[in-house]
């Protein structure tokens, strides 16, 4: 049984472990960003753990891809006057503004929902 695998090439640098092809030319990491992440269950909760003693609200479940969930977290950070991110699938926004989200996602037409306290 061979273990071994080719990880890197002079010519063209490193080889993707799932298809075997440079990183460059791979076909499945462009299926994996292609695809959203999102499973259309729109949550939008409050959160404070881990973060210094700091509220954010976090949207989850948006089955958008990378460019159109960063354009919607923008329009969501001007409608709330506030600073934020996107990380992993799921916008974030400083600050306590889950009703400010929730109408500005139900004015696009989104059905969004309220989990947690």
């Amino acid at each position: 049984m061979n273990s071994s695998r080719l990880v890197y090439s002079t010519e063209t640098g490193r080889i993707c472990p799932a298809c075997s092809q440079p990183v460059a030319q791979c076909r499945c990491k462009a299926a994996a960003l292609a695809r959203p992440q999102g499973d259309g269950n729109i949550k939008v909760s409050r959160e404070s753990k881990g973060r210094g003693g700091k509220t954010v609200t976090l949207v989850k479940g948006m089955a958008l891809d990378a460019d159109a969930l960063s354009a919607l977290g923008k329009q969501l950070r001007s409608a709330c006057g506030s600073g934020g991110t996107v990380k992993e699938g799921v916008i974030e926004i400083q600050g306590d503004h889950c009703e400010r989200v929730m109408e500005a996602l139900q004015k696009q037409g989104y059905q969004p929902k309220r989990v947690g306290g």
